[in-house]
């Protein structure tokens, strides 16, 4: 354990919380993903709680469908939000050392724009911007950039991979003492340290340089989520942190063992790249209470939104007693599998179609209770080696935010596996990762030392 530090955390704060009934919650501003002081709060929690980064998991389309009809204007989730590359700059402001961290598509944007913001998010956070690469992948969100469909799979991922590449070769035009502000001399930057890319491949041509330079970090921090098995080989060859999903430690473990033993291969240390999965907390003084809220707020589900989070696997369901049992599937399966998954799962427990919907809309990777609890389930996965960290999914925000802070950090701290002050002023470091070496700046010094 003493290899890897101290656990690394990540607050996800994407709209109102994780489950989709949050938006009713009576302690949760309904409106709080359009208001600014919302955000604010659950930024300076999260910094006040010591966390590395929060992260926002952008979506430029509503992706969640209305079916069964009317589902859709009673579930408030991931509906409408603020920008997070235009809300984070004002985060910034108001916070010190915690990560910003937010999504950008490679699929709908242009590499030099991607470069250009997140190098100015890393300038004015001090160093603290992260780049969270996705590939976008619902029709809803191509048919708002001039498509009927989206990209095929394959494209998609040749697409990203380098579009990745021309991103960190943009970032990476300006060596880091190439501005050198000499009045005196009359000379705004060395010359011989401004390097154009001149990118020509399949999908950009890109000559660059950028025009933004001067970066804290040297580059922003790369974060994916790479389940597949080009997602994989991506996250062991380049990213900084990978957010992953697994619900038992064994999964987990399985995932952390696959995706660390790639590394080498690509020239990297163990430690190089932080794998956190996602978990869900609901925290309180005893277990009963705990258990209460968790309760409370798969009461607060909406028959209709529980109904659209089966209708996949099963099709529409609204003709039936949503507390008799479950029926056979009214529609051919989207995914076979997960529909005999469902039906396996109903059968064998007996489930009413509002037990089933419940188990799914609650489902994932949840701890609940006492604070000892919660941590005894984080050390697990931690001291397994299933993980270097974890992403916190809250279920609603700003309370299990709060909770957090109250009841779980100061439980971390005390079992020596949680910072008690920042290591330093910039994400990468506050991470444990190795300093960014430009690799003009490389070059340059190979040369001199071989000479």
């Amino acid at each position: 354990m003493a290899r890897r530090g101290m656990m690394k955390l990540g607050m996800s704060m994407r709209g109102l919380g994780y489950h989709p009934a949050a938006w009713r919650h009576p302690e949760v501003p309904a409106d709080g993903t359009l208001r600014f002081d919302h955000y604010a709060h659950n930024a300076q929690m999260a910094e006040r709680g010591l966390f590395d980064m929060i992260f926002f998991a952008d979506g430029i389309g509503l992706r969640e469908r209305d079916e069964p009809r009317g589902s859709l204007a009673r579930s408030g989730y991931e509906l409408v939000e603020m920008e997070p590359l235009t809300l984070l700059p004002a985060l910034a402001v108001l916070t010190k050392n915690i990560g910003l961290v937010t999504t950008a598509s490679t699929t709908y944007n242009e590499p030099y724009h991607v470069a250009r913001k997140f190098a100015t998010l890393d300038l004015i956070s001090g160093g603290r911007a992260g780049w969270n690469i996705v590939t976008s992948w619902s029709e809803a969100e191509a048919k708002n950039f001039n498509r009927e469909e989206h990209l095929d799979y394959d494209t998609r991922y040749e697409r990203a991979a380098e579009f990745v590449e021309v991103v960190k070769g943009l970032w990476d035009c300006w060596e880091p003492d190439s501005l050198v502000y000499d009045k005196e001399g009359g000379l705004f930057y060395d010359e011989r340290r401004m390097h154009l890319l001149n990118h020509r491949g399949k999908h950009f041509q890109v000559r660059g340089p950028l025009n933004v330079a001067g970066m804290p970090q040297g580059r922003p921090v790369l974060v994916q989520a790479g389940a597949s098995e080009p997602g994989r080989e991506i996250a062991a060859a380049t990213a900084d942190v990978v957010y992953a999903a697994a619900d038992s430690l064994q999964a987990a473990k399985t995932y952390y063992d696959d995706v660390k033993g790639r590394m080498a291969k690509h020239g990297r240390d163990w430690d190089d790249l932080k794998i956190m999965p996602g978990v869900r907390t609901i925290v309180a003084a005893t277990r009963a209470e705990a258990q209460a809220k968790f309760d409370r707020l798969q009461d607060l589900t909406d028959p209709l939104v529980g109904l659209a989070r089966v209708y996949a696997a099963l099709g529409d369901l609204t003709g039936f007693d949503i507390d008799g049992p479950v029926p056979e599937p009214q529609r051919e399966a989207e995914v076979r599998s997960s529909t005999e998954r469902i039906m396996q799962r109903a059968r064998s427990q007996n489930l009413t179609i509002r037990q089933l919907y419940k188990q799914i809309v609650g489902g994932g990777f949840y701890l609940i209770g006492t604070a000892s609890d919660v941590v005894d389930g984080l050390q697990e996965w931690y001291e397994a080696e299933a993980c270097d960290g974890f992403n916190i999914l809250p279920p609603y925000l700003p309370g299990c935010c709060d909770d957090f802070v109250e009841f779980i950090t100061p439980e971390l701290q005390r079992r020596g596996l949680f910072r008690k002050a920042y290591e330093g002023r910039t994400l990468r470091e506050n991470l444990g990762l190795k300093p960014h070496v430009n690799r003009h700046a490389e070059e340059r010094a190979r040369s001199a030392a071989a000479e």
